[in-house]
């Protein structure tokens, strides 16, 4: 799809904000499908996600971190070393201000990051105005202004992930700071993420719903197999996915699993649909929660859970 290399544009763009700043929803517009979870819940993403974008004139990678905090925990730490690592290595930051809250201690503290990083790297940084579709147009003017405000931005937009708003505008002002390069990968790929890695995020994120404040934090996902079933003919594969929900105390076990299981079966349900595009086959899901006591500071724990 690139045609003429010697303008064709191709690279990184990492998005940067506090926790539930709309990065995750913003990376799977701009992509044009779901590549990362969403959820009203912080600290959703725990890992940078991939999401490619490919044009005639352009391949912007995207790199969907989690969001910068002041870590309470050794996750926390981690979380915040991948954000910093995943910075050092992009062609472009987009900055995530969301519109519907006011400017904050934790913008500031990540303003000073990027501004430290500019200083640095001189590596551009975009900011972003989302959730625009949230507030008011005088609203969204007082918020720009306030980000403005806040650093040195070489350009400042807002958009609406949710709506599609000015998503096509992010992604032209995103692609001019990519350098000139042939595309990285392949047409019609739109992330890197292993198979493994998507189905653990789709439990994960159908776990996360309506849960209290605190859980989403102890909760992990891991895959423990896939098995297909030997006994299906080649055109209607079925497979048998055996997936463990570590919690960290026995009563978040008991808010996952529900009163007589029916919470849990409703996890299955929203999660395996998503399996099931993801492996193109039917799936049976075999859900397993466990406790991992304290496993968020527990560096033996967080190695064995990918963190």
């Amino acid at each position: 799809m690139s045609g003429d290399d010697t303008t064709y544009r191709s690279g990184f763009a990492c998005l940067v904000g506090r926790p539930n700043a709309g990065k995750s929803t913003l990376t799977n517009a701009l992509v044009g499908t779901k590549v990362a979870i969403t959820s009203s819940k912080p600290q959703t993403t725990r890992h940078a996600i991939r999401g490619i974008r490919t044009t005639a004139g352009s391949q912007l990678i995207l790199v969907d971190t989690p969001g910068l905090h002041r870590p309470r925990s050794l996750l926390g730490q981690r979380l915040n070393d991948v954000v910093r690592e995943t910075l050092l290595s992009v062609d472009v930051i987009g900055f995530c201000l969301p519109s519907d809250q006011r400017i904050g201690p934790g913008d500031t503290y990540i303003a000073k990051d990027l501004a430290d990083l500019h200083a640095v790297r001189k590596v551009p940084v975009v900011a972003i105005a989302t959730k625009a579709d949230a507030v008011s147009r005088d609203r969204l003017a007082e918020h720009l202004m306030a980000i403005d405000r806040l650093g040195d931005w070489d350009e400042i937009i807002p958009c609406s992930g949710l709506r599609g708003d000015q998503v096509d505008e992010v992604a032209d002002v995103l692609s001019g700071y990519l350098p000139v390069s042939p595309q990285l990968y392949p047409d019609g790929q739109v992330s890197d993420e292993s198979t493994l890695v998507q189905i653990a995020e789709l439990v994960r994120e159908a776990a996360l719903e309506g849960v209290r404040d605190e859980l989403p934090h102890s909760l992990a996902v891991q895959v423990e197999e896939i098995v297909p079933r030997a006994d299906r003919p080649a055109d209607s594969p079925f497979s048998d996915v055996r997936v463990n929900v570590f919690v960290e105390r026995p009563s978040q076990k008991a808010i996952i699993i529900g009163r007589a299981g029916t919470r849990l079966r409703d996890v299955g349900t929203e999660a395996r649909q998503g399996i099931e595009k993801v492996l193109g086959h039917r799936v049976h899901l075999d859900l397993h929660v466990k406790v991992a006591k304290d496993w968020q500071r527990d560096p033996k724990q967080l190695d064995r859970l990918g963190f």
